[in-house]
């Protein structure tokens, strides 16, 4: 069956932040110079905001320039943040610093569900007459005769698990376009075929990561705090494990909270889900949680690279835009903000490139795009802070000693800049580490993946597939299983990679359970051999997030 194709002035793939903020802006550009341009974004959840998932603060700076009357259109910002807890945790104890970090300050910042503020941009674009296409994943990359961008297809429908089509085949949409821009979020399947393609990441530092995974839960009015924001780092972590939590109080009796751990953690026995769950269980958490209940679980993996590891950003027919280029402000715990600005800057270098419709040159670079970001406010940012987190190799108290010198005394200026290694080379082989004894979960506090999984709404057409694709299917047993016990069981949030035996323990064999995943993409970064790639399954699918 030959497949339907569509052209368009602009396409863009995914409806997070900077993809509609890409969108809004270049319809607002087309209103003033009276000049219509077609613009169609394409986002794989079932709807806008279903994959969406962060803490999430946010810093109003893009959204201010980009719609300055949003108060009054009615975003979804309705928790100014009242009050900042900065806390250490030991096993049974916790401390709060003397002062909060000034990147972690936070007045004048609203506490947000962003996959709400997504759904309310999208609602914006639309009104505006961008065409949104949700459950349409993007799944192939098209070029011109010239090797230039030219669109990018969605992928078939209907294919069965052994790869031919079934009676409900459906064959993909071509959409072309004069410009393509890549606003997958973090790990984007598509932008990794760029990267190599286009040479993007020569020259730069290898992106880095956390895995984030974050609960919602209905608390007991006596302690809900409306505006509260309390950060900890220290337990249940070791002191050489980078990472820390947030528990961020909405309205409503709401709370989200939060965990994330650098995927550059070097034990391979640590479970992160684990490590989330065994942290609830803090005297100075679970009072807090006691008699609630949590309505909402996910998973989602984050840039931590920050200045070092931004890509070159454009190429013929295009550009990275958002968190797929890796904006990530990881002092302040906060991308959305940079995502949308960068959104907001490659939708001026698209429309002055279209406008120039005779111009010979299809690149965004020749617009602009790329000199604009670091003229603009987010590269300075990026750059004061760029030390910070590769700080967190000496340990946990080392960096921060370096990072109160490096924000207070050299304001983000040292002359030198530290560098990153890739995560997946990071861990120590099992027989050199300690086993981590996690205590089994109580139902009320700590759950299991299972149940967790349930929450999030996750659902996958069965008979397609397996979208996480394994390039040699013996490094698992062989390789992965006797040097690391098979790590995938536990830096998957989902349950998703799972070692089966028979009764007596032989004949170990991987078994995956794609339905399961919830696109985190942790697997695809954290895996020691490189060799789980993570592709796109049938649009639609995945996690369902309510309000994440």
């Amino acid at each position: 069956m030959d497949r339907e194709t569509m052209e368009y002035d602009v396409v863009i793939v995914g409806a997070g932040p900077s993809g509609l903020a890409a969108a809004i802006k270049l319809r607002q550009l087309g209103e003033q110079e009276n000049k219509e341009i077609s613009v169609c974004v394409l986002e794989k959840g079932s709807e806008v905001g279903a994959h969406i998932l962060s803490g999430a603060v946010l810093e109003t700076r893009a959204l201010d320039e980009l719609l300055p009357n949003w108060k009054d259109q009615g975003a979804p910002l309705n928790t100014p943040v009242l009050r900042d807890s900065f806390l250490y945790l030991s096993q049974q104890r916790s401390f709060r610093f003397p002062f909060t970090p000034p990147q972690m300050r936070n007045h004048g910042n609203f506490i947000i569900s962003l996959g709400s503020l997504c759904r309310w941009l999208g609602e914006q674009a639309e009104t505006m007459g961008v065409e949104i296409y949700p459950g349409f994943a993007a799944a192939e990359v098209l070029y011109g005769n010239n090797g230039e961008v030219r669109g990018v297809a969605t992928g078939d429908m209907g294919i069965g698990k052994d790869g031919t089509p079934t009676e409900n085949h459906q064959p993909g949409i071509e959409l072309h376009a004069k410009q393509t821009l890549f606003a997958e979020g973090c790990r984007g399947s598509l932008t990794k075929t760029l990267f190599d393609r286009f040479q993007l990441r020569q020259g730069v530092d290898p992106q880095t990561f956390g895995i984030g995974i974050k609960e919602l839960w209905e608390v007991r009015p006596e302690v809900h705090e409306p505006g509260a924001v309390v950060h900890t780092i220290g337990w249940p972590l070791d002191s050489q494990t980078y990472g820390g939590s947030f528990l961020y109080h909405l309205e409503e009796n709401q709370i989200a909270i939060g965990f994330v751990v650098g995927l550059d953690y070097r034990n391979p026995h640590l479970d992160p889900f684990l490590e989330f769950q065994r942290f609830k269980t803090h005297p100075r958490i679970r009072p807090v949680l006691e008699g609630g209940q949590r309505i909402a679980y996910g998973a989602r993996a984050l840039n931590e690279g920050g200045f070092q590891s931004i890509p070159k950003l454009t190429f013929p027919g295009g550009a990275l835009i958002g968190c797929t280029a890796g904006f990530m402000n990881v002092p302040k715990i906060k991308g959305t903000h940079t995502a949308m600005k960068s959104g907001m800057l490659a939708a001026e270098a698209v429309f002055g490139l279209i406008k120039q419709e005779s111009s010979n040159d299809s690149s965004l670079e020749a617009f602009g795009y790329e000199q604009a970001l670091k003229s603009s406010w987010v590269w300075p940012e990026l750059y004061r802070v760029r030390n910070i987190r590769p700080a967190f190799r000496w340990g946990l108290w080392p960096a921060l000693v370096y990072s109160a010198i490096d924000s207070y005394l050299l304001r983000g200026r040292a002359p030198w800049t530290f560098h990153h290694e890739p995560d997946h080379k990071s861990l120590n082989k099992s027989h050199d580490c300690k086993p981590i004894n996690y205590p089994n979960p109580d139902g009320k506090i700590s759950f299991d993946r299972l149940s967790s999984v349930y929450l999030s709404n996750t659902n996958h057409e069965e008979n397609q597939p397996v979208h996480l694709k394994l390039r040699d299917t013996s490094v698992p047993i062989t390789l992965n299983l006797p040097n690391y016990e098979a790590p995938e069981q536990r830096f998957c949030p989902a349950g998703v990679y799972e070692i089966l035996r028979e009764d007596d323990g032989s004949n170990p064999r991987l078994q995956i359970n794609a339905q399961n995943c919830v696109h985190c993409k942790t697997c695809d970064i954290k895996d020691p051999t490189q060799n789980i790639n993570w592709e796109t399954p049938e649009g639609g699918g995945g996690p369902n997030y309510p309000n994440m």
